[in-house]
């Protein structure tokens, strides 16, 4: 079977498979994205949501329980969750069933371009009317929310999640190098090579999935322009030759020649990258708040439990943004379906958003919204407190994750890129020809 042939017959097992989930769903013609409140019957059905989520995370498990307690008073309700976790596979499903206008009532997605076109097309609810109409909007974040707008300021996703991603450090081993916290990005490889002086790996990354490698790329643009040199560069109005985009390939270079990350990094996978930051084997992790568990409770390790702690996004000389923004993701979004909106899809979201964020935020997770505490766990250290705190003092640009941003193909020849980069096996003239190359193929019109 040649490559097309397994692409085709994909394409339409995944086409055949949304016909099988949407033929018991509404029957509506479409509704109109600002009619947020349709009047008709509520008549109980199954609905479905198409995610890209772990199966036994924290999201679906609660959205799972309130929609078993919606089903007690509309008996006939269910929903239906189709989980695929890999998200270059969920990408790949999601865009296959949007073109053939098979997308169930709800499904996941970032404020790509591609989510983009499918809301110009009337296609998504307008979520900042439904939240509005549900009385819920003024209990968001405002970072939560704007995290899932697009470039133009709509939002046609609801959040459920809320993370601050903090640069995770072992002070024993930047003291035992006799270097601190970085102030500046440009620290980073003075530090690094103070680490690797000492025989210290400076810092554990997961290569594996590539996204972690790609976060480093998006610190320099963020501090140089906020988010206005990724929005340009995804829509073919920027490139790589740019000024920020230099200055992000060369820190990137920089930090390979100063051996920032452990051997063998692109081969290393997320729990491997965590257990060597955890057991004491590198210095930084930079890693999320979704990791509170295992990095600020007594279940760390207790050889270094006490010697860790975390600093936010460094800054640089002139930077135009605030020390208090950085990546503060609210998690891929989830956008409502107006084909197949109608009373029931509206009193179910009613009901749930209005439970979520006091079932999610009892376990110990950061609601997208300010009207739950978070449970703090007994076994906690200070630092989970100090990081659910430090979550109401976030200021408002985002440094956007650029793999939420691109097209599916820059994105994964940049993510191969990047790993040679910092190899050392491609220079940064190289890279930026490379990407602008592909950039200029992939969004082209």
């Amino acid at each position: 079977m040649t490559p097309y042939t397994r692409r085709t017959a994909l394409v339409s097992a995944v086409v055949a498979t949304a016909l099988t989930l949407t033929s018991c769903g509404g029957t509506g013609t479409g509704t109109d994205p600002a009619d947020v409140a349709p009047e008709g019957e509520i008549v109980p059905r199954e609905i479905s949501w198409l995610l890209s989520r772990p199966a036994d995370g924290g999201v679906i498990t609660v959205m799972q329980q309130i929609a078993d307690e919606y089903a007690e008073e509309h008996p006939g309700f269910s929903l239906n969750l189709i989980t695929t976790p890999d998200r270059p596979s969920y990408i790949q499903k999601y865009e296959t069933l949007a073109t053939a206008n098979q997308l169930p009532e709800l499904f996941d997605t970032d404020a790509t371009p591609f989510a983009q076109k499918l809301a110009d097309q009337g296609r998504m609810m307008d979520i900042d009317l439904l939240l509005d109409d549900l009385g819920l909007a003024e209990d968001y974040r405002t970072a939560a929310l704007d995290y899932q707008r697009f470039d133009d300021g709509s939002l046609h996703m609801v959040p459920f999640e809320f993370q601050l991603e903090f640069f995770w450090y072992n002070s024993d081993l930047l003291e035992q190098a006799g270097t601190g916290v970085p102030a500046t990005l440009d620290d980073f490889p003075r530090m690094c090579e103070a680490l690797r002086a000492e025989g210290i790996t400076p810092i554990a990354l997961d290569g594996q999935d590539h996204w972690p490698l790609e976060r480093y790329l998006a610190y320099y643009p963020f501090r140089m322009t906020g988010p206005a040199y990724v929005q340009d560069l995804k829509n073919g109005q920027a490139s790589f030759a740019d000024p920020a985009g230099r200055a992000a390939v060369e820190w990137l270079y920089d930090l390979g020649r100063a051996g920032c990350f452990a051997e063998g990094f692109s081969s290393t996978g997320y729990a491997d990258a965590q257990a060597l930051f955890t057991s004491g084997g590198a210095a930084v992790y930079n890693i999320g708040t979704w990791e509170l568990s295992n990095l600020a409770t007594e279940s760390l390790d207790p050889a270094v439990r006490d010697s860790v702690d975390y600093f936010t996004l460094p800054t640089i000389d002139g930077a135009a943004t605030g020390d208090d923004e950085y990546v503060t993701p609210s998690g891929i979004g989830m956008a409502v379906n107006a084909r197949t909106y109608d009373p029931l899809v509206r009193d179910f979201l009613a009901f749930a958003l209005g439970r979520y964020p006091e079932v999610y935020a009892a376990t110990g997770a950061l609601s997208p919204t300010r009207s739950a505490e978070t449970t703090i766990p007994d076994d906690a250290t200070a630092l989970y407190t100090r990081a659910v705190e430090q979550a109401d003092e976030v200021g408002t640009a985002i440094a956007m994750p650029w793999d939420t941003q691109l097209d599916p193909a820059t994105n994964t020849r940049l993510q191969q890129e990047l790993t040679l980069l910092v190899q050392g096996s491609t220079t940064p003239d190289e890279f930026i020809e490379t990407m602008d190359a592909t950039l200029a193929e992939n969004t082209h019109e």
